[in-house]
């Protein structure tokens, strides 16, 4: 019983160490891919959204309720436009008093100016009358300004991107019924972190996407820099200006819109490439001679699903594709595919 006992462990035994010996000795079947020369485009990614380069609130000077809209939302004003009118009836009575006032002293103004020309007053009086005139003109003036105040007129030619009120409603001096866009085109606001901001500069080109819009791609140069950046997002604000600023109201772009943008910093044309999913850290996987190598290389811009190699590899060495944790340094190993 013992002595069977004693083959039958040594049969597993036996069979373990081969296992292992296979495992150890038989090659790995591995996917392989030689590197590829082709444009590699070192970039820093932001995101933003469409926004007009000039918007500007239109707000009352005086308080009141709002009686009447002229335009709303989406609509196309022009400079003097009244675009909204607010109730006006306590200025109404003042213009009319100081219209009266200054009636009065027109009256009194060319009676004096008779009775000066007559000799039955001094010029003195007639100085008095033209004074008071002059009051009475300057202040009827300074009511009819003030009752305009209450009517919100168009400041530029634009389109109206908001309205913030109610018929109803009482607004308050200073507060905004309207934002409008006017004046230039369209551009993008967009977001860089901290750590990439100092590879930003004015004048670089800029790759954008849209969801909104998706296949279509927009072109575009850096146009301005914050130099304040904001320390709870930790990142600093780029305005970049389309490549194409008149056409982009009507490719369908608008305000609100959000927007991916690469910012190119730069593009060499002949770059060294390997698929992105050979790189295991900051190495790559080589069948050399039947055998794996775990060798260190130094990459560049990532392009899609393509890296580039700075340093560490050739053209004529082939990378295992998707590398797992299991190879190790000196196992044999084969093609499982046709090598590209």
């Amino acid at each position: 019983m013992k002595r069977r006992t004693a083959f039958v462990v040594g049969g597993i035994v036996v069979i373990a160490l081969g296992g292992i010996a296979a495992w150890r000795w038989w090659p790995a079947r591995v996917e392989l891919a030689h590197p590829s020369r082709g444009p590699a485009i070192d970039a820093v990614y932001a995101t933003g959204a469409v926004e007009p380069t000039v918007m500007m609130p239109v707000a009352p000077r005086t308080g009141g309720r709002l009686l009447a809209l002229e335009t709303d939302e989406g609509g196309k004003v022009k400079r003097g436009e009244v675009m909204a009118r607010l109730e006006s009836a306590d200025l109404e009575h003042t213009v009319q008093e100081m219209r009266a006032h200054e009636d009065l002293a027109r009256s009194n103004f060319e009676r004096t100016r008779g009775l000066v020309e007559q000799k039955f007053v001094s010029p003195a009086e007639l100085d008095r009358a033209r004074s008071e005139l002059d009051a009475a003109q300057a202040a009827s003036k300074r009511a009819l300004a003030q009752r305009d105040y209450n009517q919100l007129i168009a400041p530029a030619d634009g389109t109206v991107l908001r309205r913030d009120g109610e018929i109803g409603q009482y607004i308050a001096p200073g507060q905004a019924v309207f934002t409008l866009e006017c004046c230039a085109p369209l551009r993008v606001a967009a977001e860089v972190d901290e750590e990439d901001i100092a590879r930003v500069a004015v004048g670089q080109a800029v790759a954008m996407r849209s969801d909104a819009m998706p296949g279509r791609v927009f072109d575009g140069t850096v146009a301005q820099i914050t130099p304040k950046g904001d320390p709870v997002a930790r990142s600093y604000r780029v305005r970049i200006q389309f490549a194409n600023a008149d056409e982009i109201g009507k490719l369908g772009l608008r305000t609100g819109m959000t927007m991916d943008a690469n910012i190119v910093v730069a593009r060499r044309d002949n770059a060294l490439l390997i698929p992105s999913r050979a790189l295991h850290g900051d190495n790559v996987w080589v069948l050399a001679d039947g055998k794996l190598q775990k060798r260190a290389i130094k990459h560049g811009a990532g392009t899609g699903d393509q890296t580039e190699v700075l340093s560490g590899l050739a053209e004529t060495d082939r990378v295992v594709l998707s590398p797992v944790d299991r190879l190790r340094e000196g196992q044999r190993a084969s093609a499982a595919n046709a090598e590209h």
